[in-house]
Formats: structure tokens, sequence, C-alpha cells
């Protein structure tokens, strides 16, 4: 695994949207803190740190996997909580799309409150053409003559994409919201926050049950707290969810009415020897997702990705190291905070691979049999090559596919990384080799032959 690849896998920088200036000039708002692909890999959600939501659609003129701006509308705006005295920001936390029933899209958005179900949707303007007004305004003479007689007329102007929230899902959660998943019957989901996750129906707004709650009676005796959840893919009455204690649950809804009481737990016994400091904060799941076929189950922690069978708790089928050089560094990211960083980790669309980010906006991909990765940078000198598909930069001429990802990995361990940048949204597509990087303010496309 750590030899140099001769190339970077076949992967291929392909688009970027979003300024391309420098890191200094960035908007807070601009920041992007989800990034998802629909269930068909044609549309692309992405939601930011000022609440809005972009979305993206296929371009089919392009033979290549390419996207063009389909949409943008604001989900969330910023709010005050007067009885907590609290900022509710507009920041999305995820995006979620729910399957598509008919021709208008939906999906789910939510801040750290407030839950939304968007209707995106081709409508027609249409406009009065004729009428008995001269230029819409002045009444023309009376006409003796029936033919003379207008009747208003109806012609279509244009064609807009419409955004309307057909229901909005709040006041569930005391605490801050931090994932969203849809249900496989694609009539409920769940949402969860630090203590607590609620089940939801789609069509009902006003009620949720709660299904998880670890709060304890005194606030004091809390020693965990939930760090993401997810339904399984194929199973509706299943879900998993991760705690910061290095454990993933898996729960049954047909066992009891409150799952508190998990059916499995995943956790991997700790080396004694390797305790410090930090080791609860470093062994704090930040992201859990089943595989497509529900078998397997990938988390990610500060350093390292997990490869699960979800019918062997004891420990993972793999560990996967990802930024090991920073193990000597942990006190300087302590102090600068980046050591509570929430990477996301995502299975490719057929689950041979899996991705996760890093800092300096670097992501991994790893074969999920061989271990062999490629490393990749999503960098503004990306764009600048010649022609899409083109060398990634770093490249030396003559050399097949791009860059030698081992040249990179051997950078990422230098000690010039920068932490602001960082590679923690990401998305896959459903069927093929694309991949949606957020890198702060930028979404960037990858492609594979």
């Amino acid at each position: 695994m750590d030899q140099d690849a001769s190339s970077s896998g076949g992967w291929r920088f392909a688009q970027c949207f979003g300024d391309k200036g420098e890191v200094e000039d960035i908007t807070e708002a601009d920041i992007i803190s989800t990034v998802e692909f629909d269930s068909t890999g044609n549309y692309l959600a992405t939601g930011d740190k000022g609440g809005r939501v972009v979305l993206f659609e296929r371009n089919e003129m392009k033979k290549t996997c390419e996207y063009k701006f389909y949409t943008e509308f604001q989900s969330h705006e910023p709010e005050f909580d007067y009885l907590k005295s609290l900022e509710i920001e507009e920041k999305i936390n995820k995006i979620k799309w729910c399957k598509r029933q008919n021709a208008a899209h939906f999906l789910l958005s939510t801040n750290d409150k407030t839950i939304k179900l968007w209707k995106v949707f081709e409508k027609q303007l249409r406009v009065v053409s004729e009428s008995n007004l001269i230029d819409g305004q002045r009444s023309l003479p009376p006409s003796l003559s029936t033919q003379h007689l207008r009747l208003p007329r109806m012609t279509q102007q244009d064609n807009i994409i419409a955004a309307v929230p057909r229901k909005v899902y709040s006041n569930a959660h005391a605490y801050h919201i931090h994932s969203i998943s849809v249900n496989s019957d694609q009539e409920t989901y769940i949402s969860a926050d630090d203590l607590r996750i609620n089940l939801w129906n789609l069509d009902i707004s006003d009620r949720s049950f709660n299904i998880v709650d670890i709060k304890p009676a005194n606030m004091e005796e809390l020693t965990e707290v939930i760090t993401a959840a997810e339904f399984h893919p194929l199973h509706c009455n299943l879900f998993m969810y991760s705690s910061s204690k290095s454990n993933i649950k898996l729960a049954d809804m047909r066992d009891s009415a409150l799952c508190d009481k998990h059916a499995k737990m995943f956790e991997e016994e700790e080396d004694p020897t390797n305790r410090s400091f930090f080791s609860e904060i470093i062994s704090s799941i930040s992201d859990v997702k089943f595989s497509h076929d529900g078998r397997y189950i990938l988390s990610r922690d500060y350093l390292n990705l997990k490869i699960w069978d979800v019918n062997m708790e004891n420990r993972p089928l793999k560990t996967i190291p990802i930024h090991d050089h920073l193990r000597g560094k942990l006190c300087d990211l302590y102090e600068n905070d980046c050591i509570f960083d929430k990477f996301e980790c995502i299975w490719s669309g057929d689950d041979k691979n899996v991705l996760t980010g890093s800092y300096h906006n670097y992501f991994r991909i790893f074969d999920v049999e061989t271990l062999n990765d490629v490393v990749l940078q999503a960098d503004k000198s990306a764009f600048k090559a010649k022609k899409i598909g083109g060398p990634l930069p770093g490249n030396k001429a003559g050399m097949k596919n791009g860059l030698r990802s081992g040249g990179l990995r051997e950078n990422m361990a230098l000690e010039t990384l920068d932490f602001n940048k960082k590679i923690l949204h990401a998305s896959w597509h459903p069927r093929e080799s694309t991949i949606a990087i957020a890198a702060t303010n930028n979404l960037f496309l990858y492609s594979a032959a």
C-alpha cells in the first residue's frame, strides 16, 4: 500500500465550480458544508454555510460525466432562539435526496434545528399576449363590431426552475442536528443530534417519534454523544449510529419502540500501550456509512478508516491509516482545534473503493480488496491544466494519467501542511467513477476512465 503508484489510478480532474480566487478572500457564507449525488447520479446538490442549496444537472451535451448549473435557492435563514439566547446558524449540515417519483425532485435539507423538504420542479411562465388594452395599460376605444373585440390569450413565455418548501420539520431537537437519512421505504427518515435520534414520516411535519435517547438524567454523567446515524440501504427496520466512544450500534425497530438497547455493537478493544491524553478525541467516530448491499460498514475516526463486517462485531475487517504522520502533531492540532474536524467517508457505487479526505486538500481513494490507494489533491492548479482531462498538477512530461501518487503521498507527510485546507465532504456517483469533492468554497469533480 505504501509503494509508489506509477499514476493517479486513472483519475483525472474534470470540473471546478465556485470562485477560483485566493483562500484569503473567501467569504464564510460560500464555504461548502455538504455535497450529495442523487440516486441516479444525474443531479448533484451542495449546501453552504450561507444556507443556500445549489443544484447541478448532468450535461447531456458532453460525452464525459460533466455537470452544469441547474438552480439555486435559499434553504435556511439565520434565526435566534430567544428562550435560550442562542443564534441558530443558517449553515446546511446535510442534504439527502428522496427517490424521484415524478417530474419533480424532492430533497431534505437541514441546519442545526430545522429540516425542510424541498420540491424542485420546472414551471412554465405564461403571460397575456393579447387583450383590449394598448401597451397592456390603456383601453382601446369601444368597438362597435364584435370582430374587433379581442379575447385575452395566454402564451408561454419561459421555463423556470422553482423550489418550494413542501414540509418544515421543526422543534424536535434540543441539540444540533448532524445527520439525516431517508429510509429504503421512501416514507420515513431519521434525524440525529448529539443525544437523540427521531423518526419522521415525510408526510407529517408536526410529529416525530424519539427512537434513541442517550441523555442521562444528570447531564454531569454524560460520557458520550451520537456522532452519525444512517438507515440500512435494504432493510427498513435497521439503522445504525456511531458514538464518540469509538463504537457503532446497530438497532432494530422491530425489537421495541425505543431502540436504546442495540441489536449489535461494533467495537475494537483499544491497545492500552497506545493510550494518551488524545486517545478519546481521536477515536471518536466522525462518520459511518453502510455499503450499498448493506453487508459492510465503513467508519472514519480522526486518523483511520475502518471496514466492518455486519456479522463480526469484535474487530474491523480492515483498518486503513489515513494520515498517521499527524500522530506526532496532536498537541498542535488540539491547540488549533483541528483535532475536532469531522471527516466524512464514502463508498463507491460498486462498493469496491472507499474515499475520505485529509488536510492540504488531499483526499485518498482505497481499493477495498488490495488497499492500494490513490492520493489526489483538490487544488486550484488542477483547473489550470490546458484542457479538461489534462495532466493533473505536478505531472512529469510523458507520464500517463497524471502525477505519481507516491509523490503526493510523500508531500502529505511534509511539515508544510495547511490545516485550513481540508476535504471534509465528498460524494461518489452511484453508477460511475465520478466523485464530487468540496474544497472550502469550490466544488471539484474528478472522473476515472
